[in-house]
């Protein structure tokens, strides 16, 4: 088993104690444990062989012990007894959002609903409404959550296949007879959710390149090999499409297969106009036949005048005028990101100290991180009492002490309560570096009182950033439904920034909303929302998804050096 194997199995068990309802301290060390491992930058193996399980910050005895026989024997006890009182599919009742642990658990003993599809055939039966606690309301936002957890189901997140495309590629790349290889299709533009992985290689022995992406380690199953393609499917369940070129066509083809779809058929038009035709073969004149582009991509814009335009932006939005006028904007890219402005410590509901995450931060490269922990409100999640933040802001202060060239930020992330309060006083806020709101309940109330909240915050002069605006979860949570037009105009007018969250299955804003804030003037924070030092590497989503928005580094206000970055944050409080 590696580091996911363990990790899912970890998550699992504390769904299951979690629907039995045990306490939630057990609960959350499980999960803690959970992410700890699935953060790992070592393989898991070799910790619980060198017996370093428990130096873990999050793997108690209890735990290890458990590790230790999932490594061993490919299972617990502990969690096979589980099992067998509940369902394990009752696991993924508990992802659809308006149901949670007690209600699943509920159904499960009163009408034997298992599955998700027992659920939505007993919720178009009505047998939902008559039950104590339910009621038609609690019905009709329970199918909501049902649709859209199948909808989320149709395709996969972003950071799912990324990670694997990556393995098969490096893989891949250190056999002679490859001689180039690409990411395709929507994974290629980076898109936040996708439907198979899609490779593209250049070889002048294909089915060479064939036998070995077949029979490769995270192979489970060959659907399909030929020639020059062939289909897989990951021990992971994602399906992995292989197609090979000659080298002469690779440029071509990698463009076509990249898409978008409506951006190649713009492309085509184009070349039409100008007697050329373009395949996944090269760019041809059409009187004669003869190829005049195809080996690299970038030869292909320039043939049809335009400058190149990058993957991220290759979805028929207006890239394909600017390219033809030169003024496509240059792209932020993660080497410009100077620091991350909303990370948890261990001090709320964080995984690791701030020393830990200081020091893994700096590593990336960083110059700043910012420790923006839960508020007093959100008790769930550890929130801080007035006495806490003060006592956390002292001891960063102490730590910045023996840094050298490297700064943490006393942050908090504050509650926007259903009225549009915030935690604490005015007094508190002015003695931060960065201050973060951001709704976590009240998700089903009317769109103006939505929108009113989040209006609310920002009119406060020293709330900087609101946190992943529209609240979204891919595949558990559809975004809130509020007035972005009034909060793009109240943020621009006030000096408030947006946050884009990096975590892969928020990626909140996306990129049409990010290229609408762009035209109001309002500047972006990429942030991660990191609760493990591990989430801090999910800055590369993030950092796409701002790219796929058309955002440069001057749009983006971690990419600012400290100075400048302190000077942003506080022109608000000073206007």
């Amino acid at each position: 088993m590696d580091n996911d194997d363990v990790a899912k199995v970890l998550d699992e068990i504390a769904d299951l104690l979690e629907i039995q309802d045990e306490s939630r301290f057990r609960v959350q060390a499980y999960h803690r444990a959970a992410n700890c491992i699935r953060s790992l930058s070592e393989d898991i193996n070799e910790i619980y062989e060198e017996g370093r399980l428990q130096r873990l910050s999050a793997v108690g005895k209890g735990i290890a012990e458990k590790i230790g026989e999932l490594l061993t024997k490919g299972e617990t006890e502990y969690h096979e007894e589980l099992k067998e009182k509940i369902p394990p599919s009752l696991v993924e009742l508990i992802q659809i959002q308006s149901l949670g642990p007690r209600k699943a658990k509920f159904l499960y003993e009163e009408l034997n609903i298992q599955t998700v599809d027992d659920l939505l055939e007993a919720i178009e039966a009505h047998k939902l409404a008559p039950l104590k606690g339910f009621g038609a309301k609690s019905e009709e936002n329970i199918l909501r959550g049902v649709k859209q957890f199948m909808k989320g189901r149709e395709r996969i997140l972003l950071s799912e296949a990324y990670p694997m495309a990556e393995r098969i590629i490096n893989h891949l790349k250190e056999q002679p007879f490859v001689l180039r290889i690409d990411m395709a299709g929507s994974l290629r533009r980076m898109k936040e959710t996708i439907g198979d992985i899609d490779l593209l290689a250049a070889s002048r022995e294909p089915s060479k390149a064939m036998d070995h992406f077949c029979r490769l380690p995270e192979v489970d199953q060959v659907l399909a090999k030929g020639e020059t393609k062939s289909s897989i499917l990951a021990k992971n369940g994602l399906q992995v499409d292989l197609r090979v070129v000659t080298p002469e066509q690779y440029g071509s083809a990698l463009q076509y297969f990249t898409g978008s779809k409506e951006h190649s058929i713009h492309l085509r038009d184009i070349a039409k106009k100008r007697g050329l035709k373009i395949n996944e073969y090269g760019l041809f004149e059409v009187d004669s036949d003869t190829r005049i582009a195809g080996e690299d991509e970038e030869e292909i814009y320039s043939k049809l005048n335009m400058q190149y335009i990058p993957p991220f932006m290759r979805e028929d939005k207006g890239e394909i005028e600017l390219a033809i006028e030169n003024r496509l904007p240059k792209l932020v890219e993660p080497e410009d990101i100077k620091g991350d402005l909303h990370v948890h410590s261990s001090w709320s509901d964080g995984l690791n100290k701030i020393e830990e995450i200081a020091e893994t931060a700096r590593a990336m490269g960083y110059s700043y991180v910012a420790i923006c922990d839960h508020a007093e409100r959100l008790k769930i999640a550890g929130g801080l009492s007035e006495v806490e933040v003060r006592r956390r802001t002292e001891r960063i202060r102490q730590l910045n002490e023996g840094l050298q060239g490297f700064t943490i930020l006393a942050g908090i992330e504050l509650n926007i309560d259903n009225d549009g309060k915030l935690d604490y006083g005015d007094d508190l806020l002015q003695e931060l570096d960065v201050v973060v709101a951001s709704i976590h309940a009240g998700f089903n109330q009317p769109p103006e009182t939505l929108t009113g909240r989040i209006l609310a915050a920002i009119s406060n002069p020293y709330v900087d950033i609101i946190a992943h605006p529209t609240g979204r979860i891919m595949g558990k949570r559809p975004p809130y439904p509020i007035d972005l037009n009034a909060v793009f105009k109240a943020a621009s007018a006030t000096g408030t920034f947006l946050e884009l969250n990096s975590f892969p299955d928020r990626l909140d804003l996306r990129d049409d909303y990010l290229r609408e804030a762009k035209a109001h003037g309002v500047k972006i924070a990429v942030n991660t929302d990191a609760h493990t030092i591990g989430h801090l590497r999910n800055i590369i989503y993030g950092v796409a998804t701002a790219k796929r928005g058309w955002l440069e580094p001057d749009d983006v206000i971690n990419t600012y050096p400290l100075d400048k970055l302190l000077g942003v944050l506080k022109s608000k409080s000073k206007r």
